[in-house]
């Protein structure tokens, strides 16, 4: 059961059994996603206000929200029932690369391109899509879209430092320092 204030400070009415769970099948009403829950209690309170004969324009004002508004789900009920109050399927592209595409790339994205037998220092972000390509992580993708990856967790494999992890041995003999801090090559 869900309860919703009237909007008029009359306190709590509780949603009919016919209308528990509004805008979620029963099976997931437990776990309710709790950003959800105000427009399904504002949803069941226009219905109820509605069955009380209210106007629309005094269910708005009630409530604190648009008559279009009201309009919209108070005609969805009637003709739709329950399932005229849930949430519609929204519009836009699906998803292009899964979750575990997209941690597969970043991956490859923390590896040096030689450890992939690709002959440059670091990575670019065209590179990196050409070898996501090549390594068949995904079937194609846009530099653009790496950058963005990139940039959600603040990867920059083209800033790698490779200084740190001195290679030649015989880094630390070579240098030959004067008094001021300078210099000598050998």
């Amino acid at each position: 059961m869900i309860f919703v204030e009237d909007g008029a400070g009359a306190g709590l009415a509780c949603l009919p059994d016919h209308l528990d769970g509004v805008g979620a099948p029963p099976a997931q009403e437990a776990g309710s996603d709790p950003y959800r829950r105000p427009a399904r209690r504002t949803r069941a309170s226009i219905v109820l206000l509605a069955a009380r004969s209210l106007s629309n324009n005094q269910i708005a004002s009630r409530l604190g929200i648009s008559v279009d508004t009201v309009r919209t789900w108070r005609g969805r009920y009637p003709a739709e029932g329950r399932g005229g109050l849930a949430d519609r399927p929204r519009s836009g592209r699906p998803p292009t690369f899964t979750p575990v595409q997209v941690a597969e790339f970043k991956s490859l994205a923390c590896q040096l391109p030689a450890e992939h037998e690709v002959p440059l220092l670091v990575w670019s972000c065209p590179e990196l899509a050409r070898e996501a390509v090549t390594a068949g992580i995904v079937e194609a993708i846009s530099s653009s879209t790496v950058r963005r990856w990139l940039a959600e967790d603040a990867i920059k494999p083209w800033q790698h430092q490779s200084w740190i992890f001195i290679r030649d041995p015989d880094f630390r003999p070579k240098p030959k320092f004067l008094d001021h801090g300078h210099v000598i090559p050998r």
